[in-house]
């Protein structure tokens, strides 16, 4: 039997908040939080004015539906595989992570929400804390449960453990901000622009160096 018009109705009403989302996204990363107004999201989502406060309270929620929608559920899903993983060194397990993160977040329009979180943090501070909160620390904690590991097993030296989260995030954060911003400038960031993936990887032998422990020196005669 064919479909009827009541249950194409409901299927799209399903898929208004994804819709409304995605459209929020785009208008987040071009324009900015506090320049992007909700009748610019419903017209961008092609939805009438008030079709979004059907779905979400105010911008402010559908801002943080977007995080929970694109970053938060990656950070959440990358945990969940990587602790399914075992017999690997915790070296592997961060640029697995680094390629899974570039994947889902790096590569994805999701970027554009660290550099807007950059450019609006103190204009927003409730905004700022949710998105430390849910999107920054769970990846840092991530991170920081591999470093650790890989301290505990002897793969890694001692090392300040927020520093070593510092020193991995540091490249991901600026490849972000950059890709946003100067890199959208001809003649900027070209070696960034050429291959962003190969720059993380490198950051990432660079700062894993540092972190190696020392191979015992042979005992001389």
């Amino acid at each position: 039997m064919g479909e009827t018009g009541s249950s194409r109705w409901q299927r799209k009403k399903d898929a208004r908040p994804s819709e409304i989302l995605d459209a929020a996204l785009t208008l987040f990363v071009e324009k900015g939080y506090l320049a992007t107004k909700m009748e610019d999201i419903a017209r961008a989502a092609g939805v009438t004015k008030g079709t979004p406060y059907l779905y979400f309270q105010n911008k402010e929620e559908i801002f943080k539906a977007v995080v929970r929608e694109t970053i938060v559920a990656r950070v959440h899903a990358m945990s969940a595989q990587l602790a399914q993983l075992h017999g690997i060194g915790s070296s592997e397990l961060l640029f697995l992570a680094l390629e899974d993160w570039w994947t889902h977040i790096g590569s994805t329009r999701a970027a554009g929400l660290c550099k807007l979180m950059a450019a609006e943090a103190t204009n927003f501070p409730d905004l700022t804390r949710f998105y430390y909160e849910e999107a920054i620390l769970p990846a840092r904690q991530l991170l920081g449960h591999i470093i650790q590991r890989g301290m505990d097993s002897g793969e890694f030296r001692p090392v300040h453990l927020d520093y070593a989260i510092d020193a991995l995030t540091a490249p991901m954060m600026m490849t972000m901000i950059l890709s946003h911003s100067f890199a959208l400038v001809p003649g900027c960031c070209d070696s960034l622009k050429d291959n962003p993936l190969e720059f993380l990887k490198t950051s990432l032998r660079l700062t894993l160096q540092g972190m190696h422990q020392p191979a015992p020196q042979d005992a001389r005669p």
